[in-house]
């Protein structure tokens, strides 16, 4: 097929990319390469899964998702087949500070690839959505079944939004636009911004970690590769939905802690600080709708999880 992956210089983005050209997809890629994070780390990504510009079976377009036009006329030059939208602006204490980020990548960029795949004819789309619409959901595990009307962050306001815009499109226009509400995400080639990497760097440069709710936190830790598999799964094998993709088991941030430091052979100073405004205490997918619909079943253990994410950064951070 000939797929666009939107976001494809992000950790996930780059990551299904080079899994679609290993099995011999054609890749659009698209990539504002903002700079909310390292440029440089994102230029990195974009080495690894070496998609030549001038290859006729893959190039990747340097544009913003909220530039309509520019986007119109890609739709119009290259046959695409599927979207894989993955493009956004990602993290939930960002958007305290910078709120407009949120609103102009999150909505207005969906809504315009939305359109285009309408205008176009493209019926097939895979989003991200994120965990976060959960919000301080005190049921768990988290089930797509569970009322997500009570966001606690700007971020998970916008996800949220994406869903209800892909309901209406899929109403409307008969789209196969199918949701994946993404868990803690991490492994090699990550992003900046979150724990993992927040954690080596500190950890290996002996300055302290922040430890947020006084190390009371669990999360879903899920490895790249079981949600690169099970994205690819949902493109090829489900037509529309809202979908938990998680490891489906949630491990104390303590713990995450202590296979890092192993992992890293040093030990982490930590300063241990209280709840953050946007945060919540534990993340945990229910994976069972996923499953029954594509086979989905992560099997990356934390621990191997870690080892190789550790392994990675000590690698990248080097050269």
């Amino acid at each position: 097929m000939n797929i666009l992956v939107t976001g494809i210089a992000g950790f996930i983005g780059n990551a299904v990319a080079a899994k679609l050209l290993e099995r011999g997809d054609k890749v659009i890629g698209l990539d504002n390469m903002n700079s909310y994070y390292s440029v440089e780390l994102k230029e990195a990504r974009l080495r690894r899964i070496c998609l030549n510009p001038d290859s006729p079976d893959s190039r990747i377009y340097r544009i913003d998702i909220c530039d309509k036009q520019k986007l119109t006329e890609i739709f119009q030059s290259d046959k695409i087949d599927a979207v894989v939208h993955l493009a956004a602006q990602a993290g939930v204490r960002y958007s305290l500070e910078n709120p407009q980020a949120y609103i102009d990548s999150n909505i207005t960029g969906t809504l315009n690839i939305f359109e285009c795949c309408k205008d176009f004819g493209v019926k097939r789309i895979v989003f991200a959505s994120s965990s976060s619409v959960y919000g301080d959901n005190a049921k768990i595990p988290f089930s797509t079944e569970d009322r997500t009307d009570s966001p606690v962050s700007l971020y998970a306001a916008t996800k949220k939004s994406c869903e209800l815009m892909a309901h209406t499109y899929s109403h409307l226009f008969g789209l196969n636009i199918i949701g994946l509400r993404y868990f803690t995400v991490y492994g090699p080639w990550g992003r900046p911004d979150m724990a993992p990497m927040l954690f080596a760097k500190n950890i290996l440069e002996g300055k302290p970690i922040k430890v947020f709710n006084n190390g009371n936190m669990k999360r879903d830790f899920t490895y790249i590769d079981d949600i690169v598999n099970g994205t690819i799964a949902v493109l090829d094998n489900c037509n529309d939905g809202i979908f938990n993709i998680g490891r489906g088991e949630p491990v104390d941030l303590m713990r995450f802690i202590e296979i890092l430091e192993q992992e890293l052979g040093k030990k982490a100073i930590k300063e241990f600080l209280p709840m953050q405004a946007g945060d919540v205490p534990i993340t945990w997918a229910d994976t069972s709708a996923l499953e029954k619909a594509t086979g989905y079943h992560p099997k990356i253990s934390l621990e191997t999880g870690i080892k190789n994410f550790a392994k990675w950064y000590l690698e990248f951070s080097h050269n």
